[in-house]
């Protein structure tokens, strides 16, 4: 019947329509439109969307690298290398507008994950957004996420949830991955299996010889697609693969780290001249450009193992990525669906300059008890690894083993960004530059395959083009919710040589670091900082401020931003500090404590916009150090001993407020920090001397850090330098909140 239907539709032939033909007609157009429908699923190209994190312009092999990246090498090879793509600055800001096709406030993640109180920044994607896993599984594809996560509110960051911004709420079908930032490569924070967590030692489904973050995202994703082929091959799919690679802390293989052995060595300027001179030789940099300036001397480095060692992991934890994305394009070929399937890689913000873990501990940390294997870790910068033994940090501890906890500092950060300015958190075109290598056979011109794509390009672009090229419907609301209006436009005409039209500049916002680019002129500042004008065509390396030379077109871009801001959910500028804290925190008002105690944020004492009292029992013997600290270089309190004499630091946002200090002798002592309803502090010793000082207010959010007991171990509170362990003795902490 189907066959003859098809060949009386051929010749004309309507005899089929008359009644008695009508049961086989409808049978007919039935399997016809099925067939079409397959046909069009068939057309349309599955989409692996890669990310990774913390990785600096330079680092990756096709894009001027040493680092042995053939994998993505060969995908640029046979694709397009975009030389103009740009992220956000920062690691949750970037998934944002990844996942959203917004500019990142819009989707109400302006900064991190905490609740700043406004719009713009309340920490986690909002509902008048939609991800790309929820546009296109309306669309009829599957959809499946690895990685990380970090577009959830510190506060939703538990086993428990609330989940309701979890992966598998938010358009995808499977997620294996962490909700939280960063962590443990050997045994991650907050590892989620769907909408369960899992630890590395515990879930049964997957069960390695050795555990290592970088082989097991690669190995789900390898997993979904297979299955993905196995259940529903007539489906296309969407998968979004976010290693956590190269981001602090610095975990590789040896195996991996061996191949680095001695490669930097010679330290930075050799490294750097030589990234220099291949991005020449691939184009990717006009000479004529003037490069940044060179940080780092490496002749007055005095850790120069230790500084090398550092840049040899790095290095291996973006070779083992590239390892698995090998897996993952084998896979492809294996099924059949390499050529029709588009492939996108790019990474989050610039090199990172972060000091996480470089300075030398005075002393080390106490083991404590094993965690049982089904333990999960909340807090990715916790003191101890599972089996009880602490964190090691400085340049005492050789990074790459999972007890250590170090990042590579300034000045590889510096070579990462090659040959740009400043690093993630500035919107300079060190903080925003990223590769985009794209490879679709089916989908790039053969003439185009190879070459480099010099048009400008933003995250909010890569949403545009997955609706575009998969045929899908950006909706205009969502139940009651009205949705916001891309922000991108489609990068497939520049797959075959054509113009993107954009007709709207780029902007940006981090930490009030902003930045609007217009064609070949770029606005930027530092937060405070007056504008810097540059045109990008002849001076990208940002060497050449023109704004006073070209003040009107300096006003004009100006305002371009500040409209861009008052409409995107910038404003208030800085708004991102006045978080809505007092989440994730424990309920209890005392808490007795000793020497080396820690305790994650969710632990600890709910210090956010209320007084409180601490009493120590310390005896210096004759030394330094922090006594006790909670929080960061955002909010805070720390009680410590300086150059023999006591004192107390209360940090509210920028503003900082320390006590007069007070001479301490050896031998055994109390002290008293109390912290009062309008911000008066009095500092005791030993119930006789005591000082005063008058900071603004009370905290204003709940510090992102934990409690130490005996060290600050997270983002410095106070005047100290990072090497701040207490050298003397404390019997008890006890801290009672008011």
């Amino acid at each position: 019947m189907l066959a003859a239907f098809a060949s009386a539709i051929h010749n004309n032939d309507m005899n089929l329509l008359r009644p008695g033909h009508t049961a086989g007609w409808l049978v007919a157009i039935v399997f016809l439109v099925g067939v079409a429908n397959l046909h069009a699923a068939a057309s349309r190209p599955n989409i692996i969307v890669i990310l990774s994190d913390d990785v600096g312009y330079s680092d990756i092999g096709c894009y001027g690298g040493e680092i042995q990246t053939p994998n993505l090498d060969s995908l640029a090879k046979n694709g397009l290398r975009f030389t103009q793509f740009y992220n956000t600055a920062r690691c949750c800001p970037t998934r944002a507008a990844l996942l959203t096709g917004l500019y990142p406030h819009q989707a109400g993640i302006g900064h991190m994950v905490s609740d700043g109180g406004h719009e713009g920044y309340r920490g986690e994607l909002n509902r008048r957004c939609v991800t790309i896993g929820e546009v296109l599984r309306p669309a009829g594809y599957s959809t499946y996420m690895a990685g990380k996560w970090h577009v959830t509110r510190n506060a939703h960051i538990k086993p428990e949830g609330p989940k309701d911004s979890w992966p598998v709420q938010r358009g995808f079908d499977r997620f294996y991955g962490t909700i939280t930032g960063a962590g443990n490569y050997f045994d991650p924070a907050m590892l989620t299996r769907d909408n369960t967590c899992v630890t590395a030692f515990s879930d049964p489904e997957y069960r390695p010889a050795r555990y290592y973050y970088t082989d097991a995202l690669a190995d789900q994703t390898v997993r979904f697609i297979r299955e993905h082929h196995e259940r529903t091959p007539q489906k296309p799919f969407f998968a979004y693969l976010a290693f956590t690679a190269a981001h602090w802390p610095l975990h590789a293989l040896e195996e991996d780290i061996a191949k680095y052995r001695g490669k930097y060595d010679v330290g930075y300027e050799p490294i750097h001249r030589a990234r220099l001179e291949k991005m020449k030789q691939l184009g990717l940099i006009d000479p004529k450009w003037q490069p940044a300036l060179l940080k780092g001397n490496w002749a007055s480095v005095s850790n120069k193992a230790w500084e090398a060692r550092c840049m040899e992991v790095y290095a291996a934890q973006l070779d083992r990525m590239d390892q698995g994305i090998g897996r993952v394009v084998d896979e492809l070929r294996r099924q059949g669906t390499l050529d029709n399937t588009l492939i996108f890689y790019m990474q989050d913000n610039g090199g990172c300059a972060e000091g996480m873990g470089r300075g030398r501990q005075a002393r080390p940390r106490k083991a404590v008890e094993p965690k049982p294997a089904d333990y999960v870790f909340v807090n990715h910068r916790g003191p101890h690894v599972r089996d009880g033994r602490p964190y090691r940090v400085g340049p005492d501890a050789m990074p790459g083993p999972e007890d250590t906890y170090i990042a590579y500092g300034e000045a590889w950060a510096n070579v990462s960004n090659t040959p740009f300015r400043e690093y993630k958190h500035w919107t300079h075109e060190g903080g925003i530059s990223t590769p985009l290598v794209v490879h679709w056979p089916k989908g790039i011109a053969a003439s185009r395959r190879g070459k480099l794509e010099a048009q400008p390009g933003h995250l909010i672009d890569i949403m545009a083009t997955c609706v575009d090229v998969a045929g899908a419907k950006y909706p205009r609301t969502v139940g009651t919710n009205s949705i916001r209006p891309m922000e991108g436009v489609s990068l497939a005409p520049a797959f075959r040589g054509r113009s993107l039209g954009r007709k709207n500049p780029i902007f940006w916002e981090h930490e009030a670091n902003r930045a609007v680019r217009d064609g070949r002129w770029k606005l930027v500042a530092k937060e405070n900082k007056p504008w810097e004008l540059y045109d990008i065509q002849i001076d990208r390396t940002e060497q050449h401020d023109l704004s006073s030379a070209e003040p009107k077109r300096a006003q004009q871009l100006a305002a371009q931003w500040e409209a861009y801001a008052a409409r995107a959910n910038v404003l208030p500028l800085g708004g991102w500090r006045d978080r809505a804290g007092g989440t994730n925190a424990s309920p209890a008002l005392e808490f007795t404590l000793a020497d080396g105690d820690h305790l994650e944020r969710a632990d600890a004492p709910n210090i956010f916009a209320r007084g409180f009292s601490i009493s120590a029992r310390f005896d210096t013997e004759g030394k330094d150090g922090v006594i006790v600290a909670q929080g960061g270089s955002g909010q805070g309190f720390a009680l410590f001993v300086q150059n023999g004499k006591l004192a107390f630091s209360l940090r509210r946002g920028t503003v900082l407020t320390t006590t007069a200090a007070i001479p301490v002798s050896s031998g055994l002592h109390t002290a008293k920090a109390t912290v009062m309803k309008g911000g008066a502090i009095i500092l005791a010793l030993d119930d006789q001397s005591s000082v005063s000082a008058q900071a603004p207010g009370l905290l204003q959010q709940m510090p992102a850090d934990g409690l130490d007991v005996g060290e600050d171990a997270g983002g410095l509170v106070g005047p100290y330098k990072e090497e701040n362990s207490f050298g003397g003795r404390i019997e008890s902490v006890h801290i009672k909140l008011q």
